[in-house]
């Protein structure tokens, strides 16, 4: 296994009224985050909140390229990104005990923090098309470039992981410095994951590496 320190390049936050930071995702232009009663847009240039849509938001977020989905307690709500617009909702697999949540290859995958899983389900149904496990408590999930990465945060730690998908085998990770926690997680796509930092009120870039 590959192991390094993580390169923290930039902090957003804290922003007002904002108490805690949950899942992050992020639509090609901007990072949303979850905040518990609200989803948040933020500017990665300025670093502002550009808009915001009033809805439960409690854990982990994702985006297909149109739609918003957002861990709300024992479910995932799909949401209309223009509008705001709640469009359905599907139960979460681990009933309320959901942390990350990312989009790829037309599936949902789920991060079930204490459960230490990674479930790959059905985005209308719900239905639990295969799981993952981990070494420690799961917090964000993301895809990129077909590599599968999840935060972690135990015993007030945190590191960022990229696993096997198909054995859940640990093949890199970047340790977090001390005091700096993962809450959600997201790739930008390129050269940056994007890291909730719970109760920070923080968002946090952290340098991808790039494979040799």
């Amino acid at each position: 296994m590959k192991r390094s320190a993580a390169e923290i390049i930039r902090e957003y936050g804290p922003f007002e009224g904002v108490e805690a930071v949950h899942g992050v995702t992020y639509d090609g232009s901007h990072v949303w985050f979850a905040s518990g009663d609200r989803l948040n847009a933020v500017d990665p240039a300025s670093g502002k909140v550009a808009r915001s849509i009033d809805v439960a938001a409690h854990a982990g977020t994702a985006f297909d390229g149109r739609h918003l989905f957002q861990i709300a307690e024992d479910r995932i709500q799909k949401i209309d990104a223009a509008s705001g617009k709640v469009l359905s909702t599907i139960p979460a697999p681990g009933g309320g005990g959901d942390s990350g949540l990312a989009w790829a290859e037309g599936s949902l995958w789920v991060g079930e923090y204490r459960e230490r899983k990674i479930h790959q389900i059905d985005p209308e149904t719900g239905k639990v098309l295969r799981t993952i496990e981990s070494k420690r408590f799961v917090t964000g999930v993301t895809w990129v470039d077909g590599e599968l990465w999840h935060g972690t945060w135990e015993n007030e730690e945190s590191d960022l992981r990229r696993i096997d998908p198909e054995t859940g085998k640990v093949i890199e990770q970047l340790d977090m410095p001390d005091g700096k926690i993962v809450s959600g997680l997201e790739s930008d796509g390129g050269d940056r994951f994007f890291c909730g930092g719970g109760t920070s009120g923080k968002v946090r870039a952290v340098r991808r590496p790039r494979q040799s």
